[in-house]
């Protein structure tokens, strides 16, 4: 049976960007990570009540979502996808464009958020959309091309689609602050938060992951056609949940919506749990206790969504649930792939031209990353503690630990890109500090 990191890494480093097009998104991601901890500890006070609208509040959950998954995402798509499909890079301006497009298109969204300021809000909600209608374009283009990988390219599709639903519906969000709205604002949002969350961010969460985690388990690929099943039930899942957020059934397509999705959840942490027990590598470290987090938060996520489907009488339940999508699921799962990926990345890059490359480990220090895992648990904890109990102090309290779990991840990143620039020999490189 073929080992996944086996099939991806046959012949990769002809098909790897310059280092400075992946990292430039992955960078701009770990930046955007310490500024939506920050903008979260500015808006502590709003946080237990936040219902919506214009405010720090807002622009600290795009910093997130925009900020840090979905950058990771591009950047990751972008490199790894050309990779494993067996593609050449062809041109490397079109994945910069993306990022000259994109990130400071993000930054004036949010400053624009922030501050309420529609203008700045419009012009980075500009920015975004033209970086995102590039990215599809490219991603588009690699999955025309692909060979294979039928589950994965499957994914990359469905999350192309749902990308189109989420432009709409911000294009329609934007306009409802500028008096000019194209939707109904109730269902733009509920198609908004539906389709970003499990669509385009979550479908691509689970398509790479098909790459990813057999390929750092050093174990066989998942089986194909339970990814496709798995996938069809996310995408039914998503059909019931739009038309249920266009006023379709409401309760009841909403009901479905999240059992398809409970039985695609169910199949791919069982493909994944199948990878992790067949793979060669048992200690993933705490990278994978991060990805372990983010699954679990996928599956409290669905319950959460079921109890607002069913209005069940829980303080706070429709922020708790945006907590478990956004910040227990998504944010854990993608910052503890993003802790793989760097290193790889950076080994694979040094390793050109040389006869005995740098491991990954020697890229990597420990302490810091051991500190973000302990921040990021508590600020997550302490998050959902201030929302049900409605406190201030426990939502500055949490801020303030995302923080410092962001300064540590950064640390984190420093440490490898000045390693990457300046590379010694490995046998000199410190594998833990």
């Amino acid at each position: 049976m073929k080992l996944a990191a086996g099939a991806f890494l046959g012949g990769a480093k002809s098909r790897l960007l310059p280092a400075s097009v992946p990292f430039r998104f992955f960078g701009a991601a770990v930046v955007f990570h310490l500024l939506a901890w920050i903008a979260a500890l500015r808006a502590a006070a709003d946080w237990p009540g936040f219902a919506g609208g214009l405010g720090w509040p807002l622009a600290a959950l795009h910093l997130v979502t925009l900020g840090v998954l979905a950058m990771t995402a591009i950047g990751a798509s972008l490199q790894l996808l050309p990779v494993a499909t067996r593609q050449p890079i062809r041109r490397v301006r079109g994945p910069a464009l993306v990022w000259w497009l994109y990130a400071p298109g993000v930054a004036a969204l949010a400053l624009g958020m922030g501050t309420g300021a529609p203008a700045l809000l419009a012009v980075g909600g500009g920015g975004v959309g033209a970086g995102l209608l590039l990215y599809a374009g490219l991603l588009a283009a690699n999955l025309l091309g692909a060979r294979g990988m039928p589950g994965i390219v499957a994914h990359g599709w469905a999350a192309l689609a749902a990308l189109v639903v989420v432009l709409v519906t911000a294009a329609s969000l934007v306009a409802t602050y500028l008096g000019m709205p194209l939707l109904d604002r109730r269902a733009a949002l509920a198609l908004h938060v539906a389709f970003a969350g499990y669509g385009f961010m979550g479908l691509l969460a689970l398509g790479l992951a098909y790459l990813l985690v057999p390929m750092f388990a050093l174990a066989p690929a998942p089986d194909a056609r339970l990814q496709l099943v798995s996938w069809g039930s996310a995408v039914i899942a998503l059909c019931c949940a739009g038309a249920a957020a266009l006023g379709v059934l409401p309760v009841a397509l909403r009901v479905v919506a999240i059992g398809a999705g409970a039985i695609a959840t169910g199949l791919h942490l069982a493909l994944m749990r199948r990878a992790l027990c067949a793979g060669m590598r048992k200690d993933l470290g705490v990278s994978f206790a991060l990805v372990r987090t983010g699954w679990t938060g996928l599956v409290v996520s669905l319950l959460a969504a079921l109890g607002v489907a069913l209005d069940a009488p829980v303080p706070g339940l429709p922020l708790l649930f945006g907590l478990l999508l956004v910040g227990v699921w998504l944010l854990s799962f993608v910052l503890g792939i993003l802790q793989r990926i760097l290193p790889f990345l950076a080994s694979m890059h040094a390793a050109v031209g040389k006869h005995r490359p740098p491991t990954p480990s020697s890229f990597t220090r420990r302490r810091p990353l051991v500190l973000h895992f302990a921040c990021h648990l508590s600020a997550l904890a302490a998050m959902a503690l201030a929302i049900v109990t409605a406190s201030p102090l426990l939502a500055e309290l949490a801020a303030a630990a995302g923080t410092i779990g962001a300064l540590a991840y950064a640390a984190f990143f420093a440490t490898l890109v000045r390693r990457l620039a300046a590379p010694v020999r490995p046998s000199a490189l410190p594998a833990k500090a």
